[in-house]
């Protein structure tokens, strides 16, 4: 093994984790071909063979599973290397490694321009995911703080709310419901609804809104857009359950209407969220603090909405 190197211990870490070449491949931005030569190349160095196929699967062999966890050992030692240097850079000079939902991109890179007002020299890396790719970024240490709606139950992390998130029902304009008060549930039961994925956070927030009685609802379609959703439901195909922030632009233009639902807004929170023992570098904790204390008076102003739908 003393010929292996630190680039194909990460390329098979990347396909162990995804049990897949092409999905490696695809997150390292590289050929399938190239992954399966450096693959090849550590297991010529290791002298065992490191997964074996079944049918069109691919699985771990026993020595696959021990060079795995050595492969995170590795990694993790390296991500202390970076951290204690980032430490000795300070705010200024810092990377921050920042995930956030996808209902977050409509106001979250304007955060981030404040920040570095603030901050010069600050770098940025950012990754908007849905909420099960941010919890694999949480959990594998690839991101230093995920902001979201629903922090996870099942992992050791902090969590943090900083902000306000309602959530509303969408129609078009001249939907049979916009403009009738007080609309009831058994009315939207009869509407079609498009939804967001199951799994992300806007179907878990549109299931505590709905008190977990989605079964009561017509959901026609999910899609995985926010922006697919709305110009569906601008288009008169059916109406939705989508976080606030995200419809700004729609209801300014007035392609969009938020229907006086019994019980909506929902309103939940924006979240901090990183790991319970995560060492967060000197740009981390600063951008942590920045969002406590301005965040939820910066993400009012940018998407002018929470103040129009109460606190």
């Amino acid at each position: 093994m003393r010929h292996a190197t630190f680039r194909q211990l990460k390329i098979f870490e990347m396909v162990a984790s995804h049990l897949s070449f092409s999905r490696a491949a695809e997150e390292l931005h590289l050929t399938q071909p190239a992954v399966s030569t450096q693959v090849g190349k550590l297991e010529e160095h290791a002298g065992v063979p490191l997964f074996e196929q079944l049918g069109k699967k691919i699985y771990l062999t026993p020595a696959g599973r021990e060079m795995l966890e050595f492969c995170k050992t590795i990694s993790l030692q390296f991500q202390n290397v970076e951290e204690a240097m980032a430490q000795c850079k300070g705010v200024s000079g810092g990377t921050l490694k920042v995930g956030v939902i996808s209902a977050g991109d409509y106001f979250f890179p304007r955060l981030l321009v404040q920040f570095a007002k603030e901050n010069p020299g600050v770098h940025f890396d950012l990754a908007v995911h849905n909420r099960e790719e941010l919890l694999h970024e949480l959990a594998n240490n690839l991101t230093d703080m995920a902001i979201m709606v629903r922090p996870p139950l099942e992992m050791d992390t902090v969590n943090e709310s900083f902000a306000p998130h309602p959530y509303v029902i969408v129609a078009a304009p001249d939907h049979p419901l916009a403009g009738r008060k007080r609309i009831s549930m058994a009315q939207l039961s009869k509407e079609k609804f498009i939804a967001r994925e199951r799994g992300s956070d806007t179907w878990h927030s549109m299931e505590e809104g709905f008190h977990g009685k989605l079964d009561h609802l017509n959901i026609a379609m999910e899609i995985k857009s926010t922006e697919t959703i709305k110009q569906a439901v601008i288009a008169g195909m059916g109406i939705s359950f989508l976080s606030a922030h995200t419809i700004g632009q729609e209801l300014k233009a007035g392609s969009l209407i938020v229907l006086d639902v019994v019980g909506f807004p929902v309103m939940l929170n924006w979240y901090i969220v990183h790991r319970q023992n995560k060492r967060l570098p000197p740009v981390a904790l600063a951008f942590k603090r920045f969002l406590m204390e301005k965040g939820a008076h910066l993400i009012e102003d940018i998407t002018q909405v929470t103040r129009k739908f109460g606190k």
